[in-house]
């Protein structure tokens, strides 16, 4: 990798001299930063690449949840908010361009400096910058907030907080945070935390905040209205403070943006239908085939598109929690995972339209390649070759069945690596050395997106496991059990989703580092521990060479994927969404296609 804006020291200079120089010389100012090279926008650039700098403002869009909310702090462990709220009301000192694989621009901040080993990294503040309320963000508002939610605050920002040696300010404007270990995404990652307001919380717990009370923000957007559980309205900000920085030009271009509440996914469709709602993402297939000829379609006041992306796969579909005794046998999930007839789910429930997930990272150059593991790949898994599951070195592909109902090789393999693993079919019910039967329960949220196909899946597979002496059943909760009982790991079975990056860092270890194996709330929901898995994450983040990182990227992508942790569905590598027609995008889509960070904000609505 290329330092940052790194200077030469000379060889004449010794001692003390010497090393104070290389400090100085090694860390200056910059616009931007990215994992590794430089960032593709230049000082002084005019607007993302991939937003219409000139997209009018004005309008109200409305948009469909499932479930309900609770809470409208969306930084406290506590409570269920609506999850848009932390990408709509708040922000960063850095923000992203989803056109390049990990990039920041200025933001909060108005330049970065970090030294060419980003031990630590310092941000100097815009002087305009403002929260909602008017009152200046300042160096004690970053540090408050750092401090809390690395404290206080939702799991997933307590993780970086451990590796802060400590946060400083070291000028009116300026904060540096010291890192306690080797990982060169931490200063990306530092110029993402939310900003909140210190004053709001003085003598008061932040972690116990009330439901109705909602953190001061300084994004272009505030909540307005709301009934908790039903309905929550953000309205633009008119006196915003940042309306002209280069990565909001095009951005933000609704008056109001809001959120309604449903108890499931047909009355959400209908709602759409109707014209209450302004757009809808559709996740299957086969329903985007032939759900989407209503009369709105039919007279164009509805328009149906497409948005493709060049980012990994991720991995969807049932996740299997290693903590119960029947599952901590890879035999056992693999036996699972042949029974589970995907050829024929597929054609059942999509018509064959998308093609299956094969590893975590697939549909992109991070994916691991088939074969044997070669090269880089296989000199960083062979010091763990004791540990490894089989076909981690060698090669694993997911089986595939011959499109039949009947199944009958894979149920046959199925039963051969169950007795391997010690359970028996005793008068048609499989039972262990105990005479335990194995009933697996799944854990599925009422009406869900997603879930709402996982049920019919989880149908058409309790049949299969049936044949196997296996009862399957499934536990269909509302939003807040659902929750509940994901943090308590409280299921055998459960929808999974996690979307993954073309710069995967940090936040792989909360997916499946082991500290959160035995964490409630963690987000590691297979119980994952693996020595192997958490060094391949730690050379990922402390390498600076690109070749190296993708090395590791796909010997982490193997252990996921051989250690038969998740049961795989489809891919989603495009996204399918039906709007009003008014509702307009731009033309250029960038790298990571359609997100938080695409509908709405760079969406807009035409005057006609």
């Amino acid at each position: 990798m290329r330092p940052l804006f790194f200077s030469s020291i000379r060889s004449t200079m010794t001692g003390i001299a010497l090393l104070a120089s290389a400090t100085l010389a090694s860390a200056e100012s910059a616009h931007g930063i990215a994992m590794y090279g430089d960032p593709a926008l230049p000082r002084g650039f005019k607007s993302l690449p991939y937003v219409n700098p000139d997209a009018p403002k004005g309008g109200t869009v409305v948009f469909g949840n499932l479930g309900g909310f609770d809470s409208l702090n969306p930084f406290t462990q506590k409570g269920n908010p609506p999850w848009q709220m932390r990408f709509w009301g708040y922000e960063s000192l850095m923000g992203r361009s989803y056109d390049e694989p990990f990039s920041l621009y200025g933001l909060l901040a108005e330049s970065i400096e970090t030294p060419e080993d980003r031990s630590w990294v310092e941000f100097t503040l815009r002087e305009e910058a403002r929260f909602s309320d008017g009152s200046p963000v300042t160096v004690e508002d970053v540090i408050w907030s750092y401090e809390t939610l690395g404290t206080k605050g939702n799991l997933r920002y307590r993780g970086f907080w451990t590796k802060v040696d400590k946060i400083e300010k070291t000028g009116p404007r300026s904060v540096r945070l010291t890192f306690n270990v080797e990982d060169r995404e931490l200063a990306l990652i530092a110029g993402l935390r939310p900003i909140l307001k210190k004053a709001q919380w003085e003598g008061r717990d932040f972690a116990d905040a009330a439901p109705d009370e909602a953190p001061l923000g300084s994004a272009p957007y505030v909540v307005s209205s709301f009934e908790l559980g039903r309905s929550i309205t953000f309205t633009r900000n008119q006196d915003y403070w940042g309306k002209d920085l280069p990565l909001r030009q095009g951005t933000n271009n609704f008056d109001e943006m809001r959120l309604e509440f449903f108890g499931d996914q047909t009355v959400l469709f209908e709602a759409f239908k109707a014209g209450e709602l302004s757009a809808v993402r559709e996740f299957n297939a086969a329903k985007w085939s032939s759900d989407y000829n209503f009369a709105r379609v039919q007279s164009g006041a509805v328009i149906k598109t497409e948005i493709p992306n060049q980012k990994p796969s991720g991995m969807t579909g049932l996740v299997m929690n290693t903590r119960r005794a029947s599952l901590d046998d890879w035999r056992v999930r693999q036996a699972l995972i042949e029974a589970f007839n995907y050829e024929f789910i597929n054609d059942t429930l999509t018509g064959g339209r998308l093609p299956r997930i094969t590893s975590y990272f697939s549909n992109s150059y991070l994916s691991m390649q088939p074969g044997a593991a070669t090269g880089r790949v296989a000199a960083l898994l062979n010091p763990y070759k004791d540990e490894l599951l089989p076909g981690t070195l060698e090669g694993y592909e997911l089986p595939v069945s011959d499109g039949s109902e009947r199944n009958r090789a894979n149920l046959r393999r199925a039963r051969g690596l169950l007795q391997d693993a010690g359970w028996t079919v005793d008068e048609g019910v499989l039972q262990n050395a105990e005479g335990e039967p194995m009933h697996l329960k799944v854990l599925l949220q009422h009406g869900n997106l997603g879930e709402a196909e996982m049920q019919k899946a989880v149908d058409i597979y309790a049949n299969a496991l049936s044949r196997l002496g296996i009862t399957m059943t499934a536990d269909l909760v509302d939003s807040a059990q659902y929750v509940e009982r994901q943090n308590a790991y409280e299921f055998d079975l459960t929808f999974f989703r996690r979307s993954l990056s073309l710069s995967p860092g940090n936040e792989q270890m909360l997916y499946w580092g082991s500290d959160g194996a035995d964490l409630p709330g963690s987000r590691n929901l297979m119980g994952m521990n693996s020595a192997a898995a958490e060094a391949m994450i730690k050379h990922m983040l402390t390498t600076k060479s690109s070749d190296e990182f993708i090395a590791a990227t796909r010997a982490l992508d193997r252990v996921l994927t051989a250690g038969r942790y998740v049961i795989p569905i489809w891919q989603y590598a495009k996204s399918r969404i039906a709007h009003d027609s008014q509702l307009r995008y731009p033309m250029r889509i960038p790298i990571y296609g359609d997100g938080e960070y695409y509908m709405p904000e760079v969406w807009w609505q035409a005057s006609e």
